[in-house]
């Protein structure tokens, strides 16, 4: 099986890199001159999208073809008194030559909207806010040129004393978006509210792929272990939503999340680092049944947890364990 690690974001490794360089409201109407003002936006966003360009240059260099890109390539995209604004005629150069290495280089990307973005909720304006950032990160995808395998993750949501309903009510919210907000959307377990298996019978229910994330399971489930529910959750892979854009005879590889617990008495934040071990423990079980499988890494040192990942499994390879590094960011593990 071959695993591909990739991560979040953020480097900790290229230094003043950061995509996300944002500006406040608050910044914003000081300026005082709003074309001025929407001005420095873009120029932040177009500094956002350059360090992008830099990082993903990086990866290459690194062999990392799997990574997540930050919500905040534009700042105050979204924001209610900006909406007769439209960044991308302004960025549209900027996006493309992100988008065209992206493309080139054959990297998985994705985006992670915000806890905020929840098609559970029962109030309709908090719904609307969450069409609407999910038209921006679609947006933002299609300003890349790229295929609908980009996917937007998400979590159901909250489950507002009745958890029942608010898979009902996800389910018939989620129905009623455009197809082509739905085709780009990946569900993931969460580590409070909708465990695993309660996710993934409403991605069976609606045909979408879902993202298993192991460290959620193990503070959020029902008994069973990760590789229990394995076998329907890579079928979730194979549905016309999840295949939509891939070339014929074409499987896009499940993705999973991982991370470590930053201490025992704090389970669910995450570690600098993660531990090898349970991470093996899952991929081996799944090895078998699975021709390949991406890896996010959700630790606080991002790249560098990483880089301090495939340390660990290089000296594991170098005494057997059935592991075989192909290259700096990948591995294969033996049934």
């Amino acid at each position: 099986m071959i695993v591909r690690f990739g991560y979040v974001a953020m480097s900790t490794v290229i230094p003043d890199c950061s995509p996300s360089k944002t500006m406040t409201m608050a910044s914003f109407n000081k300026i005082g001159d709003r074309e001025a003002a929407i001005r420095r936006l873009e120029s932040i966003g177009r500094v956002n999208l350059h360090n992008t360009l830099r990082l993903l240059k990086h990866n290459v260099g690194s062999d990392i073809k799997v990574y997540r890109l930050t919500s905040k390539l534009i700042p105050l995209a979204t924001h209610p008194d900006l909406q007769d604004w439209d960044p991308f005629a302004a960025l549209a150069d900027a996006f493309q030559e992100v988008g065209s290495f992206i493309r080139k280089h054959g990297i998985r990307v994705s985006f992670h909207p915000d806890h905020f973005t929840v098609l559970s909720t029962p109030r309709p304006e908090v719904l609307a806010s969450s069409i609407r950032d999910l038209q921006h990160h679609t947006q933002m995808l299609k300003a890349l040129d790229l295929p609908s395998t980009a996917k937007n993750n998400i979590h159901i949501g909250g489950a507002y004393g009745d958890k029942p309903s608010a898979a009902a009510r996800f389910h018939e919210q989620f129905g009623n978006l455009p197809l082509e907000l739905r085709e780009r959307i990946t569900l993931e377990n969460d580590d409070k509210t909708f465990n695993a298996p309660e996710t993934l019978a409403v991605c069976q229910r609606l045909g979408l792929p879902m993202v298993l994330d192991i460290h959620h399971q193990w503070v959020n489930n029902e008994g069973e272990l990760p590789w229990e529910l394995w076998e329907d959750i890579q079928k979730t892979w194979q549905s016309p939503l999840a295949l939509t854009g891939v070339g014929p005879g074409e499987l896009l590889p499940p993705k999973i999340h991982v991370s470590s617990p930053r201490s025992p008495t704090d389970p669910r934040s995450h570690a600098d680092g993660v531990e090898p071990a349970p991470l093996l423990a899952f991929l081996r079980r799944i090895a078998a049944s699975t021709p390949a499988v991406d890896v996010m890494i959700e630790a606080k040192a991002k790249d560098g947890a990483l880089f301090g990942l495939m340390e660990a499994m290089k000296e594991l390879a170098e005494v057997g364990n059935g592991i075989t590094l192909l290259d700096g960011a990948s591995v294969n593990i033996d049934p």
